[in-house]
């Protein structure tokens, strides 16, 4: 499911790469979380967060860095409804912030987003430096 993410949102990378970023993730690192959709052994999505801390937000915050949902099953409110049981489980153990990004000329994420109340922060672009 990341490769057809990865593919589907032209990301570059190799299966190598991908298993040594989420590996340590499925490990249990404390560092974020991978959540399946659906049934362990036919699963129709993922979703990963990430975690952080931030002094403006009042402690432990995150981000959203890829939710996939297979194309047969969207526009059934799936992506909605984990977004808010995500949401209401992160609140629930102290998360203060939850972040994402998307792409402007994404509609469809656009609208999945405003759904579950996030917005865009006026002033605010995201940048990213690779190391």
């Amino acid at each position: 499911m990341v490769r057809a993410f990865h593919e589907e949102e032209a990301l570059q990378g190799s299966d190598e790469h991908r298993r040594a970023a989420l590996e340590p993730l499925l490990e249990g690192s404390p560092h974020g979380a991978v959540y399946l959709v659906g049934p362990s052994r036919g699963p129709i999505g993922y979703i990963v967060v990430t975690f952080g801390w931030s002094v403006e937000f009042g402690g432990l915050d995150g981000f959203i860095d890829e939710i996939y949902i297979r194309p047969g099953v969207r526009g059934r409110g799936v992506g909605s409804e984990v977004i808010t049981a995500l949401v209401a489980m992160l609140k629930s153990v102290g998360m203060k912030a939850l972040h994402l990004e998307v792409e402007p000329a994404n509609d469809s994420a656009l609208r999945l987003y405003k759904r579950c109340h996030f917005k865009a922060r006026d002033g605010y672009l995201l940048m990213s430096r690779v190391l």
